[in-house]
């Protein structure tokens, strides 16, 4: 690797962890910032303001793609990811100073949700930019590897902003964390910036752009050429559905859905479950680049669909091993004691609440939704037509609209033999190095096992996007699919999972969600996209060429 490379791949690379530093922030301490911004509007107030914080993060990130992959198509990659870096920087660094509504009302929760706004769409500009101008400079046979230090972003942007977080809670004590401590990983967003704006300054436009760019024979209107001829459209709906939904879901589940599993689900506390998972991205991280070399040895598919159906299969026994480890009095009960729900069928509904603001009051969502609020297993039986649900315990019986039931049914629940959430079998961590009693190992190699899935389906998946499309839309046609696929497919996991649970009564019934997804990728991907390691991505940039003109591949420097 020369050394005009190695520079690309850092700038390219730590830029784009800064970026998703800036965008792990929001989730990592949404409850804070609800709580500043939101709570003291009127129900409704705070739920549109809710909705509109939780687009800009998901939702929003496809436009991004569109309105900055038409301007890295048409402008340049280097001049667009500049922009987006700027953008989603200054965005970040305004929230560590935004007054809160107690300070300025409304217009703080109005101003936030702007720069959530800002931040989504700059996300959704800046990985299409940084894949695709790394893939342009890295030799034919080596895309695989040079796009891969690209992949082991997202997890080191999460990774940054938890040991951000968490040394900042440590160093200031909860109390002045919660009261004003909160700012500081925002505010410290401003260094990351101004580094890597000055590292990216240094890098010049992407060869095989200038020399298209050049001649006059880059697209005058990407979105119509990438979208609307079908020829390109049909490659991108079969790049989403054959290769990145299941990434999307095998990713989304091994670091967040594990994440909320051991948190919500297994009620191990936040400074060791975020400390699990911290160990875990560490320790599996290098992945992103073995398997990125590696899909240049054998090729995309094999790695990226192995790395679905290794998922899909293991999903299960991963998730009920983890269960015995890291919470194994709440795994005994869910094998030992029997909860039943009786409830009208028409009575219940599909607990789909991704914003925390739907209001569920039928009585069988009441006791539903409190039954998984505590993890408890449950069946259900169909009652009468017009019956109000009712929760059998062992002898005991609650309906769901008796007085003060949620409170009645952690009580009966316990009694029953389930654990209080502070049980002394839960495995907790006493500081950063506690890493060495069998629980907590076995809990981080089952976390790890779970990266080492993520860094297969993710680490090649640049490079054969790249290699799908040609350089004139190359920005444009990549970054959409990445983008409905990590933004939609992964995003809703959380919320469509817990719904998922909350239906059957099942703690492990959410992951159904990534393991049909994941096959049907397996399945598309298989029949449906081709292999792209061994294609010259510059083909297509001569294709069209008359006999009459030279044709030249585009030099990397």
């Amino acid at each position: 690797m020369t050394r005009e490379e190695r520079k690309v791949i850092l700038a390219s690379s730590l830029g784009t962890v800064f970026e998703w530093y800036d965008f792990y922030l929001y989730g990592s301490l949404a409850a804070i910032i609800g709580a500043k911004f939101f709570s003291q509007f009127p129900e409704g107030t705070r739920n549109i303001f809710a909705l509109l914080a939780f687009a800009a993060g998901f939702l929003v990130r496809p436009f991004g793609a569109l309105v900055f992959g038409r301007l890295g198509d048409l402008v340049g990659r280097k001049y667009t990811f500049l922009v987006t870096i700027l953008i989603m920087g200054a965005s970040t660094f305004v929230v560590g100073i935004l007054p809160t509504s107690d300070q300025i009302g409304i217009s703080a929760a109005i101003i936030l949700i702007i720069l959530r706004c800002l931040q989504g769409l700059a996300l959704g500009g800046e990985y299409g930019g940084a894949a695709t101008y790394v893939a342009e400079h890295a030799p034919h046979g080596r895309r695989g590897f040079y796009t891969s230090f690209i992949q082991i972003t997202a997890t080191g942007g999460l990774f940054l902003s938890l040991l951000v977080i968490l040394f900042a809670r440590s160093a200031l004590g909860e109390a002045a964390f919660l009261d004003w401590g909160w700012r500081i990983p925002f505010l410290v967003s401003i260094l990351l910036l101004g580094i890597s704006v000055w590292i990216r300054m240094q890098l010049q436009e992407s060869p095989a752009f200038k020399k298209m760019k050049e001649e006059g024979t880059h697209s005058k209107a990407p979105l119509t050429e990438a979208f609307g001829q079908w020829k390109n459209a049909k490659v991108a709906i079969l790049a989403l559905l054959g290769l990145v939904a299941g990434q999307a879901v095998v990713w989304y589940t091994g670091q967040f859905y594990a994440l909320f599993f051991i948190n919500s689900i297994l009620k191990v506390d936040g400074y060791t479950s975020n400390l699990l998972i911290a160990w875990a991205l560490l320790i599996g991280s290098g992945g992103f680049v073995l398997f990125g070399w590696l899909s240049d040895k054998i090729g995309r598919k094999p790695i990226i669909l192995g790395g679905c159906l290794l998922a899909a299969v293991t999903y299960f026994p991963l998730f009920k091993l983890l269960s015995a480890e890291a919470n194994p009095s709440l795994h005994a009960a869910h094998r030992d004691i029997a909860v039943v729900v009786q409830a009208d069928p028409a009575d219940c509904s599909f607990q789909f609440n991704p914003v925390g603001t739907a209001r569920f009051t039928n009585s069988c969502d009441i006791a539903k939704s409190g039954l998984a609020r505590l993890s408890v297993n449950y069946s259900v039986e169909n009652a009468p037509p017009g019956s109000v649900a009712t929760v059998r315990i062992g002898q005991t019986s609650l309906a769901a609209n008796t007085p003060d039931f949620t409170q009645a049914l952690g009580a009966a629940v316990t009694a029953a033999g389930y654990p209080a959430a502070s049980n002394p079998s839960v495995v907790k961590m006493a500081h950063p190095f506690d890493i060495f009693r069998e629980q907590v190992a076995v809990s981080i190699l089952v976390l790890t096992l779970l990266v080492i899935y993520v860094t297969m389906v993710y680490g090649p998946i640049a490079a054969a996007l790249v290699e799908l499309f040609p350089t004139r839309i190359r920005y444009t046609s990549m970054s959409l699919p990445y983008h409905i696929g990590n933004g939609w497919f992964g995003g809703l996991l959380p919320a469509t999972s817990f719904a998922m649970i909350a239906q059957t009564g099942d703690v492990y019934y959410g992951l159904w969600y990534p393991v049909v997804i994941a096959l049907a990728t397996v399945v598309i991907g298989a029949f449906f996209v081709p292999e792209t390691k061994d294609r010259d991505i510059f083909a297509e940039d001569t294709a069209d060429r008359s006999p009459a003109e030279p044709v030249a591949r585009p030099s990397r420097y």
